[in-house]
């Protein structure tokens, strides 16, 4: 029986879309997408009104498929946004020569170890390069973005504004093939409170405002210790991350010391059952990160 990758490429994009998800071709036998940029729109059809990007244009009517797939060979796209998925994408390092260096799955697999939680079981994608795409499930309304080591040292995340190959597409380097679970399941908590954005800060108040300021913070950090130190296992360290993040901004601002906030956290975390090394490590990362954000003063801003 002849091969014919038109009518192979036209299954793996009707299969993602049998499963709630939006595709969009990508150029055969590549990862990029296959629709053309703003820099080159002519403004008709689709976009009449405006150009559309691939987010945008991803589609789960068979029909449509049918008709794109029908001109040439398209790897599949996935616009994990639209589709209410979170991926995470396991690599491999990029030196592939020595064996014991470490890989994305490890550093997941160490992650989830640390959570109290095992590796879940949902569907997931071997990659050309060797590495996994692990698909996870959100709620609508969750609009959680891509992130590159947020989670970990190859580790990477996609999500709205991001989109990965699906299975079934070819590469020179490699195919995309589905390894097993056959459902994506949700995502798991521990993972979605790290990823989960922080709230957003407040503008600088004035001095009129600073002491009422200072209580607020006050209020905030004995609220988030205590949301920290009552963490059930699987969100402790998930918890912990976004209460250093939230916190953080009082640091920036002059309104908590930072020796204070790093020593109600570490109790609390420790009270919740982390180790010593796993709380200061998570609460230095998280506060570095939060008071870079908010480096403008409150004396700049009045």
């Amino acid at each position: 029986m002849t091969h014919d990758p038109r009518s192979a490429m036209l299954r793996a994009a009707l299969d993602a879309a049998e499963r709630g998800w939006y595709v969009f071709p990508l150029r055969p036998g590549d990862k990029r997408p296959a629709l053309h940029g703003e820099a080159t729109c002519r403004y008709t059809g689709e976009c009449a009104n405006g150009h559309l990007k691939w987010e945008q244009r991803a589609t789960r009517d068979p029909d449509r498929i049918r008709t794109t797939w029908w001109h040439a060979p398209y790897n599949v796209g996935i616009a994990t946004g639209p589709s209410n998925l979170l991926v995470v994408d396991l690599d491999m390092p990029k030196d592939k020569g020595s064996s014991d260096a470490p890989n994305g799955a490890a550093t997941f697999a160490a992650l989830c170890e640390r959570a109290g939680q095992p590796v879940p079981t949902t569907y997931r994608v071997r990659t050309a390069s060797g590495g996994q795409h692990l698909y996870f499930t959100t709620r609508d309304g969750l609009r959680l973005t891509n992130t590159a080591r947020t989670v970990g040292e190859l580790v990477d995340t996609r999500a709205w504004g991001g989109y990965v190959v699906a299975a079934g597409s070819v590469t020179p380097a490699g195919d995309y093939e589905a390894l097993c679970g056959p459902v994506a399941t949700p995502v798991p908590a521990w993972l979605q409170s790290i990823l989960q954005p922080a709230p957003k800060a407040p503008q600088a108040p004035s001095r009129a405002v600073a002491g009422q300021s200072r209580r607020y913070a006050d209020v905030a950090l004995a609220a988030e210790t205590r949301n920290v130190a009552t963490a059930q296992p699987g969100e402790r360290e998930g918890k912990l991350f976004r209460a250093a993040r939230a916190l953080g901004r009082f640091v920036a601002w002059g309104d908590l010391p930072r020796h204070v906030v790093e020593q109600a956290l570490q109790e609390g975390g420790e009270t919740a059952g982390l180790t010593a090394a796993e709380c200061r490590s998570t609460i230095r990362s998280a506060l570095n990160w939060s008071i870079a954000r908010h480096q403008t003063s409150r004396r700049d801003a009045s």
